[in-house]
């Protein structure tokens, strides 16, 4: 049988960069561009990358991440609004890998750095702030492996 959520959503590769800070777990939001929504860096798969590199690269560009990447954690469901300000906006069904990204420096200056808010949270305040089901649920079972 098919997985619904597999053959029917594009895809797109989510990095949660996590860091222990005083031996809690903390993990690392950025604010969506257009919504300014709390959001995990997200993006599309890039020619010539792993999935797994490919949010590296994205960790970068949108929070200023460097680090070391870690296994694949899981995946959520999630409709991406495109056109948002035309009258004819429309959903796009994704499904985003995420892979666990152990952060071991944070660049001041970064691609979108004037585009976005970062901030470093406990999981359990992450999985509040993010509106993603599953997105909250992988946040609330995350268990890092460094």
């Amino acid at each position: 049988m098919r997985d619904p959520i597999q053959n029917e959503r594009a895809v797109q590769l989510g990095a949660l960069c996590w860091r222990v800070d005083h031996g809690m777990v903390q993990v690392l939001l950025v604010t969506s561009r257009e919504t300014g929504r709390w959001v995990i860096p997200k993006g599309w798969p890039m020619n010539g990358k792993s999935h797994g590199d490919a949010a590296l690269q994205e960790a970068y560009e949108e929070a200023g991440v460097k680090g070391r990447l870690g296994p694949m954690l899981g995946d959520y469901a999630y409709d991406k609004v495109k056109h948002r300000d035309q009258p004819k906006a429309r959903l796009l069904p994704c499904r985003v890998q995420v892979h666990g990204v152990q952060v071991t420096a944070l660049a001041e200056d970064f691609p979108e750095a004037r585009e976005r808010r970062r901030e470093w949270v406990s999981l359990s305040e992450a999985a509040l702030r993010v509106d993603e089901p599953g997105l909250k649920a992988l946040l609330s079972g995350f268990q890092p492996q460094a």
